[in-house]
């Protein structure tokens, strides 16, 4: 197999892994934050339903709740996916917007309650007071975790390969085992690490752009 045939597969392969992480981030960052609120609601059967959800989800391998995405409607009810990529995608979207809502909870409780007040205090709505006051310190606050989660996200996307979604590293796994050269591996790993530092220094921008948030 030629040099230019194993390039062209590995790009394919890798096109499949930035499918899986844009529409893992488009759905599960907004999922997210409806599953934050959730989790913070006044209405106690409501959050505990959805403490207790992400409880499991965090609590369970990522790898696992995939298997189970595809295989188990099929088992019950007799409806299977008739794609495996679509599969992956939910098991990621649910499996990210349940650490992203711990994120997104955790930097909007850390806004004194001062903050609110003063925006009572100056006859401001709620829905002002969130927009105007907390919303820029809460992103400030929460932008080094999501960097982080969305870095491991990248890398996640290899176990689609649990229900043989081809995305980059099984394409060069295949390859290996087919024609018995290693160099598809090495290059596999310079994917992800100019798909990663790409990422960070985006997220190192969009922290020195937050700085002036102190908070």
């Amino acid at each position: 197999m030629s040099f230019g045939k194993v390039f062209l597969a590995l790009l394919e392969g890798f096109g499949v892994t930035c499918t899986i992480f844009i529409l893992t981030l488009l759905f599960a960052i907004p999922l997210g934050l409806v599953i934050a609120f959730g989790s913070m609601s006044k209405f106690k059967p409501l959050r505990y339903l959805t403490r207790g959800f992400v409880w499991v989800i965090r609590g369970t391998p990522l790898m696992l709740q995939i298997i189970v995405v595809f295989y188990v409607p099929g088992l019950l009810f007799k409806v299977n996916f008739t794609s495996r990529l679509m599969a992956v995608i939910i098991s990621f979207v649910i499996n990210y917007a349940c650490y992203f809502s711990e994120i997104y909870r955790g930097g909007i409780e850390s806004i004194p309650k001062g903050q609110y007040e003063a925006g009572k205090v100056l006859g401001m709505t709620s829905s002002q007071i969130f927009f105007k006051i907390v919303l820029m310190q809460v992103v400030k606050r929460i932008v080094p975790p999501m960097s982080n989660e969305i870095i491991t996200l990248v890398k996640d996307t290899s176990l689609a390969r649990v229900i043989t979604v081809v995305e980059i590293i099984r394409q060069a796994q295949e390859i290996v085992s087919i024609y018995g050269i290693l160099w598809p591996l090495l290059f596999t790993g310079v994917f992800y690490l100019v798909f990663n530092g790409i990422l960070t220094l985006l997220f190192g921008y969009i922290e020195k752009k937050l700085n002036y948030y102190q908070g």
